[in-house]
C-alpha cells in the first residue's frame, strides 16, 4: 500500500520545549520509529509534516539580525524549514534502517512548492498569524512602512497576518513520484510546501502565504497516487463535543457522516478542522481510505484497528 503520512507538531517538537536541536532531533526519531514499522510491514510512504515553530524562529530570527544581514522573505524561509527538517528525517530513517537491516529504502528530501491561486480570497482577507509578538505602536509603524496586515492576536500582542491560500497542486510532483518508483522514502511539501503562483509566461513566483499542511498534504497524496491518507496527530481519534461531558469518539465513519458533522461546527478551523477537510477530499477525490490517529498507533492505525477510519460508504 501507497501511504501518505502527513504528521502533526508534535511529531517534531512537543508542548512546552523550548524547540532546540536536540529536542527536535529526539522527536523525530520517535516519530521515523514508528514509520519504520510501515516500511517493515511492506508499506511505501511518503512523508509531509508541519513546520510553524521553526520557520516561526526563523522569522524571530530575520528581525533580530535585520540590522547586519537582511531579512529573507516567507517563501525564503519556508524553504530553509523544510531543509532543516528534511535532513533530520532524513539522517534518522538512514541511521533507523541501518540498524534494522533494511538496506533497500533510501530517504530524501525534496524541497518542495505548492501551487496556489492569485486570486485566492484569502489574499483579500490574511488571517494567518506569524513571527514574533509587537507592541501596537510598532506594529502600526509596520503596517505604515511596508503595506503588511497586523492584528491584536488575542491579547499578547500584534502580530503579523498572511493569507492562507488553497493549494492547487504540487510542482515537483513528477519528481516526487519518479524517486517513489525507485524505491525512496520521501519526505516533501514540509509545512504545506512553498506557496508559489505561475505567471502567464510559465514562470514561477513565491508568495508570502502560508498553505495548511494537511490540505496541501490531500493534495500531494492524490498527485503521487496513494491508497491512504494518514493525518497522524496527538489524539487517538477525532472526537465530536471535544472536551466536554459529551465528547464522543469517531471511529468508522462514511464521508457523507463527516460532511454532516462538519457542517454542524465539530471541527474547530485552527486544529482538527483542515485535518478533517483534507481527509473528506481525499476520499471524495477517489482516495481508498482516510486515517486520523494518533502518532503511536500509526500501524493499527494503518491496519483499520485504531483511529478515526474516513470510507466512501
Amino acid at each position: 500500500m501507497r501511504v501518505l503520512v502527513a504528521l502533526g507538531g508534535n511529531a517534531i517538537l512537543q508542548r512546552g520545549q523550548k524547540g532546540n536541536a536536540a529536542e527536535q532531533r529526539e522527536n523525530v526519531q520517535k516519530t521515523v520509529t514508528q514509520i519504520v514499522r510501515m516500511i517493515r510491514a511492506g508499506h511505501e510512504v511518503v512523508v509531509t509534516h508541519g513546520n510553524g515553530p521553526q520557520v516561526g524562529a526563523i522569522l524571530i530570527q530575520n528581525e533580530l539580525g535585520s540590522s547586519s544581514v537582511p531579512a529573507m522573505p516567507m517563501d525564503v524561509c519556508g524553504a530553509e524549514s523544510q531543509g532543516l527538517i528534511g535532513y533530520m528525517f532524513c539522517q534518522s530513517f538512514h541511521n533507523t534502517l541501518a540498524a534494522e537491516g533494511i538496506h533497500t529504502h533510501e530517504p530524501v528530501c525534496l524541497v518542495t512548492q505548492v501551487q496556489v491561486d492569485p486570486s485566492d480570497p484569502a489574499f483579500v482577507h490574511p488571517t494567518k498569524p506569524v513571527g514574533p509578538f509587537y507592541t501596537e505602536e510598532a506594529a502600526k509603524k509596520r503596517m505604515d512602512a511596508t503595506g503588511e496586515t497586523w492584528i491584536d492576536d488575542a491579547g499578547r500582542g500584534w502580530r503579523r497576518v498572511v493569507p492562507s491560500p488553497d493549494p492547487k497542486s504540487i510542482v515537483e510532483k513528477d519528481v516526487i513520484k519518479a524517486l517513489l518508483e525507485k524505491g525512496f522514502i520521501v519526505i516533501a511539501s514540509g509545512g504545506g510546501g512553498i506557496p508559489v503562483i505561475r505567471n502567464q509566461d510559465g514562470t514561477y513566483q513565491g508568495v508570502e502565504a502560508v498553505i495548511d499542511k494537511d490540505l496541501a498534504g490531500e493534495r500531494l497524496a492524490a498527485a503521487v497516487n496513494a491508497d491512504l491518507l494518514m493525518i497522524l496527530t496527538d489524539v487517538p481519534r477525532v472526537a465530536i463535543h471535544y472536551n466536554s461531558p459529551n465528547q464522543k469518539w469517531l471511529e468508522n465513519v462514511t464521508v457523507s457522516e463527516m460532511e454532516q458533522l462538519e457542517k454542524e461546527g465539530h471541527f474547530k478551523a485552527g486544529s482538527m478542522g483542515p485535518k478533517v477537510r483534507a481527509a473528506v477530499r481525499f476520499v471524495r477525490n477517489g482516495g481508498d481510505r482516510a486515517v486520523i490517529a494518533s502518532l503511536e498507533e500509526a500501524l493499527e492505525a494503518l491496519e483499520g484497528k485504531a483511529g478515526t477510519q474516513i470510507h466512501k460508504s
